[in-house]
């Protein structure tokens, strides 16, 4: 979903990159610093219950995670390191939005059964990036399904802010067990990517100008 806007997000962030830049900011701190508002503020503004101002300021450092990005690129700093950083730093940042809402509905909120839905889908959210990554190592690709973390992030963080705008609980508990359920779907269809692509590597290949596969005579 929102990784078909990714062109558009690219051309509102430019002007702010290039000036980011000019005063000598790197892409890396753009980064860091990105990842460490988000994690400080769903670890306190979630357990102590203030949802609503918490989703508010992690929207404006999760929309802006391509920021970074788009700075390696005008400074012609892309590579393999930025990649790593950007999708390490963002297990960190998925891991205490999830994480902050678990401890708040385990403690003051009072209501495990979205308590448990949360850390649902921060277990499933976390195994979707890994089954990309090990297939990937292995020669392989296990992008798409029906959530990933852009899509995600939307739901949880629109869901959550409704609540604390004072919606029903049961807002965030239904886009909870949604996503956690799309989460797992996400993972066995990565899955089964992977399992078609390790059985046409293991097909052997047709033995060429009549051999017949069994050893050719000397």
């Amino acid at each position: 979903m929102l990784n078909r806007l990714r062109g558009a997000m690219t051309r509102l962030f430019t002007p702010v990159a290039d000036a980011l830049l000019r005063l000598g900011v790197s892409p890396d701190a753009v980064t860091i610093t990105g990842t460490l508002v988000v994690v400080v503020t769903a670890l306190w503004a979630f357990p102590t219950g203030h949802l609503l101002a918490g989703t508010l300021v992690i929207t404006v450092f999760v929309l802006t995670d391509s920021l970074d990005g788009v700075m390696a690129r005008r400074a012609g700093r892309s590579g393999p390191w930025g990649a790593f950083l950007d999708s390490t730093l963002d297990r960190f940042g998925d891991a205490a939005i999830f994480g902050g809402l678990v401890l708040w509905f385990f403690g003051a909120g009072d209501d495990r059964l979205t308590a448990t839905l949360a850390l649902a889908c921060l277990i499933l959210g976390s195994i979707v990036p890994y089954a990309r990554a090990r297939a990937e190592g292995l020669g392989m690709t296990a992008s798409g399904g029906i959530a990933e973390r852009a899509d995600r992030l939307l739901l949880v963080l629109t869901a959550t802010a409704l609540v604390g705008f004072g919606l029903p609980l049961a807002v965030l508990t239904v886009v909870l067990a949604l996503l956690a359920v799309a989460s797992a779907i996400t993972v066995v269809q990565r899955m089964a990517k992977v399992y078609a692509q390790a059985r046409a590597l293991a097909v052997p290949s047709a033995p060429a100008d009549g051999a017949s596969g069994h050893g050719a005579d000397a």
